[in-house]
Protein backbone atom coordinates (compact mmCIF):
# COMPACT_ATOMS: atom_id res chain seq x y z
CA UNK A 1 0.00 0.00 0.00
CA UNK A 2 2.74 2.39 0.70
CA UNK A 3 3.94 1.92 -2.68
CA UNK A 4 1.01 3.27 -4.20
CA UNK A 5 0.67 6.00 -2.02
CA UNK A 6 3.84 7.11 -2.87
CA UNK A 7 3.19 6.47 -6.42
CA UNK A 8 0.14 9.13 -5.97
CA UNK A 9 1.98 11.90 -4.72
CA UNK A 10 4.42 12.21 -7.25
CA UNK A 11 1.53 12.63 -10.14
CA UNK A 12 1.36 15.73 -11.78
CA UNK A 13 -0.34 17.63 -9.52
CA UNK A 14 0.10 15.85 -6.54
CA UNK A 15 3.59 17.53 -5.61
CA UNK A 16 2.15 19.70 -3.02
CA UNK A 17 0.75 16.71 -0.83
CA UNK A 18 2.74 14.95 1.93
CA UNK A 19 1.75 11.51 4.15
CA UNK A 20 1.76 12.63 7.57
CA UNK A 21 1.42 10.53 10.48
CA UNK A 22 0.77 11.80 13.65
CA UNK A 23 0.94 9.95 17.53
CA UNK A 24 -2.03 10.17 19.99
CA UNK A 25 -2.00 9.16 23.50
CA UNK A 26 -6.01 7.73 24.48
CA UNK A 27 -7.30 9.97 27.43
CA UNK A 28 -9.14 6.27 28.67
CA UNK A 29 -6.16 3.87 28.04
CA UNK A 30 -3.54 5.30 27.71
CA UNK A 31 -2.22 3.63 25.12
CA UNK A 32 -0.97 5.33 21.51
CA UNK A 33 -3.25 5.50 18.22
CA UNK A 34 -1.76 6.84 15.39
CA UNK A 35 -3.42 9.25 12.90
CA UNK A 36 -2.58 8.99 9.26
CA UNK A 37 -3.59 11.69 6.23
CA UNK A 38 -2.53 13.26 3.36
CA UNK A 39 -2.60 16.75 3.69
CA UNK A 40 -1.39 19.59 1.35
CA UNK A 41 2.53 20.81 2.15
CA UNK A 42 1.26 24.23 3.29
CA UNK A 43 -0.67 22.71 6.16
CA UNK A 44 1.46 19.89 7.59
CA UNK A 45 2.37 22.03 10.91
CA UNK A 46 -1.86 22.71 11.47
CA UNK A 47 -1.92 19.33 11.04
CA UNK A 48 0.40 18.32 13.47
CA UNK A 49 -0.44 21.23 16.01
CA UNK A 50 -4.10 19.68 16.52
CA UNK A 51 -5.08 17.45 19.10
Amino acid sequence: MAKKVVATLKKEGGVSYTRVIRMERSPKTGAYTFKEAIVESTQVKDFLSKK
